[in-house]
């Protein structure tokens, strides 16, 4: 279960378990996790849990929050980050999280329906009518996770950071396309923005989403 350690001057004061969907951080004594330190607003950040994975968020406090000496907004936490409110540090801690697709990311299949196919399209074909083209993997190439490939084995496969940009790599007959889903940030083939039409992918095409660059390879 993820936890929160919170220390100052390298003295630790208090570890909380987070076991709320929503645990709220500040100086005010209402807050799950109290501060009571005048560099700390009355409600200062929120952390909130999906999952497995804590989002953390600051409140438009007065004085800012920092996450390994940098002012965010909004981040998910990765264990062992280290949050910095005032003089205050706390330490996130999930060890159960595991070695999981570049926590920054996801990687998830079946999520069909988010990219449909045009009217009428061709069904679907079985795997075995594909031909040995249409093995294809997305392989990670900056960040934490590069040289990671993750193979295209179903329907739909969405990649992205949600509430950032989230991209659709769907399986189609004669091939693979990418649209955009959600997120303010586009992704972007080959250096150009990528649209909700979808784009046909094709071997040692470069996507870019969120900050990760990843090669669409086909085997």
């Amino acid at each position: 279960m993820p936890k929160m350690i919170v220390s100052i001057d390298g003295v630790v004061i208090k570890e909380v378990q987070l076991t709320k969907d929503r645990t709220s951080l500040g100086r005010r004594p209402y807050n799950d996790i109290v501060i009571d330190n005048l560099a700390v607003s009355g409600e200062h950040a929120v952390l909130q849990m999906s999952g497995n994975e804590v989002y953390l968020e600051d409140l438009n406090s007065t004085n800012g929050t920092y996450v390994n000496g940098k002012a965010v907004k909004k981040l998910l936490l990765q264990n062992s980050d280290t949050v910095e409110i005032g003089k205050y540090k706390i330490k996130y801690v999930n060890e159960a999280a595991g070695p999981s697709f570049e926590k920054t990311m996801i990687i998830k299949a079946g999520s069909a329906g988010l990219v449909a196919p045009p009217a009428g399209a061709p069904p679907a074909a079985p795997a075995g009518d594909m031909g040995g083209n249409m093995n294809a993997a997305i392989k990670v190439m900056s960040g934490a996770a590069a040289g990671r490939e993750v193979a295209l084995v179903k329907v739909v496969t969405t990649i992205g950071k949600p509430g950032v940009a989230v991209a659709a790599i769907t399986k189609r007959p004669q091939g693979f396309v990418v649209a955009h889903v959600e997120g303010a940030g586009k992704p972007t083939l080959n250096g150009a923005p990528i649209g909700a039409e979808p784009v046909i992918l094709k071997d040692g095409d470069m996507l870019e989403l969120a900050g990760t660059q990843m090669q669409f390879v086909q085997h």
